[in-house]
């Protein structure tokens, strides 16, 4: 008998060509969080529920997802989006790379390994926590385990989906290196805490930047509403989202002590691409 070939299935899915979208724009831990009895946490407002933070790019040649959160499959739902074509990761923390088997679907539709574009630590952090997809075992079915095509990347501009996007080198705290993206005059930059001197030019000319803005207080390892303020301004950036937002960031409020051209971004919001 010979072997049954994998279909290549037709997702059903709405075309965000042309876009961005913020999947989550919440902290680790979410917006509300876990026993939190805040106002925000409380309140139920849906601009102050975030999941974990991502976002996705509707490219000429598909959709680039940035990062595989823990919320992945609820997000796509929300946002009736049923194909992503690759993934780009931004660094290897939890909040970041768990949502990693919601990818197994993709296979199908594709026809093919969903490719994934990482450093180093993201692809070690991948394969030990996902060793099953790694490891080269024997699987009962196809779509047991997620079918993924790894690609390394560093600094170096790296074509995908039609796009060049530029990797940004970012401080996630003192001692931690992350990176941000930029596609077109979009940028894509959170868990940053500090933007090394070196990096500053990658992000001059921005018409939308997405920037990572943790609390009103300050943090060892995020930015502050006040820093991003002032990142915004010094790079004078057209339009400025808040993601990676805790609890004591309540959309309303912050919003309304924002500059002009700064806004603290949802969960669902979408961004022209240009």
């Amino acid at each position: 008998m010979s072997k049954q070939q994998p279909i290549k299935k037709k997702p059903v899915t709405t075309d965000i060509q042309g876009k961005m979208i913020l999947l989550g724009t919440g902290t680790s831990v979410g917006v509300p969080a876990i026993g939190c009895g805040c106002p925000v946490c409380q309140g139920g407002d849906p601009k102050n529920q975030r999941s974990r933070a991502s976002a996705i790019l509707g490219l000429p040649e598909g959709n680039l997802l940035i990062d595989t959160s823990p919320d992945l499959r609820q997000q796509l739902l929300r946002e009736r989006i049923g194909i992503v074509d690759s993934v780009i990761y931004t660094h290897e923390h939890t909040d970041h790379v768990m949502g990693f088997d919601d990818l197994r679907l993709f296979q199908f539709y594709l026809g093919h390994p969903v490719p994934i574009y990482c450093n180093q630590a993201v692809e070690k952090r991948l394969k030990d926590a996902f060793d099953y997809a790694f490891n080269g075992g024997s699987k009962t079915h196809r779509g047991a385990t997620p079918e993924v095509d790894l690609h390394l990347i560093d600094t170096a501009p790296v074509d995908i989906l039609g796009v060049t996007v530029v990797p940004i080198p970012l401080k996630h705290g003192p001692k931690f290196d992350v990176l941000g993206f930029r596609i077109g005059n979009v940028a894509y930059c959170t868990d940053v805490g500090e933007i090394p001197q070196s990096s500053w030019p990658l992000l001059e000319g921005l018409d939308t930047l997405i920037l990572d803005a943790l609390r009103p207080e300050p943090h060892v390892t995020h930015f502050s509403i006040d820093q991003a303020v002032e990142v915004s301004q010094q790079l004078k950036v057209k339009q400025t989202y808040f993601t990676h937002c805790a609890c004591g960031v309540d959309y309303d409020t912050v919003n309304a002590a924002l500059p002009e051209g700064i806004e603290v971004g949802y969960d669902g919001l979408q961004i022209e691409l240009t």
